[in-house]
């Protein structure tokens, strides 16, 4: 069975816009994802990452547009200019994280949880506002958000930080499959491909 290793913090739009799809080709394949919160500025600080407010205006207009074109094509919707940004995605990383830690299927939670923040502008860095998404995905709440804080939980985040930038991550979301990195939703049809016909991985060193 093929497994995916799963790269994104819970505030980017991207992870958003490709979640959905990702979980469709895994089910697809009969792939298991192995969801891996991290740190995104950490990922930056190696891989030259700038974020959005810091790049060029040109770049950052062309983003706008590419966010309404990948989120036409997904058929999503989402809001471009958010009320509740920047935000410090950790509490909510560290909630998935919790639930992964828990034996818990944790996939249909953050497709709630990125759609609340990039289509709803719902403020996920809120307690109340985690305790309500995991409410209405069927998981404990206070179970849940308790043991979000709870230093080895946070430790996950660190180390699978560590694991992405080990893995050539460049940013979020980012895809391993048999070593091989698929950075962006944009490369969720390559990754399809790759599954579809088996190929051995692409390596820099060929």
């Amino acid at each position: 069975m093929a497994e995916i290793d799963y790269y994104f913090t819970s505030a980017s739009p991207w992870v958003y816009l490709g979640h959905k799809l990702l979980c469709d080709i895994a089910t697809r394949h009969g792939a298991t994802i192995n969801v891996k919160p991290v740190n995104l500025l950490g990922v930056w600080a190696i891989s030259g990452g700038v974020a959005p407010a810091n790049r060029p205006p040109v770049r950052q207009r062309y983003r706008i547009i590419e966010l309404q074109r990948y989120a036409e094509m997904r058929s999503l919707p989402i809001k471009l200019h958010l009320d509740h940004f920047p935000l410090d995605p950790a509490l909510a990383d560290h909630v998935v994280a919790a639930l992964v830690d828990a034996g818990a299927d944790p996939l249909p939670f953050m497709q709630r949880l990125f759609a609340a923040y990039r289509a709803g502008d719902r403020d996920i860095a809120n307690v109340e506002v985690l305790a309500k998404l995991l409410e209405e995905s069927g998981h404990d709440s206070a179970t849940t958000i308790k043991n979000a804080s709870d230093p080895r939980i946070i430790a996950i985040r660190e180390q699978n930080t560590a694991d992405a930038i080990a893995a050539d991550a460049i940013g979020v979301p980012v895809y391993v499959l048999n070593g091989e990195p698929f950075w962006g939703q944009d490369r969720l049809e390559m990754l399809d491909r790759a599954l579809t016909i088996g190929r051995q991985p692409y390596s820099p060193d060929a």
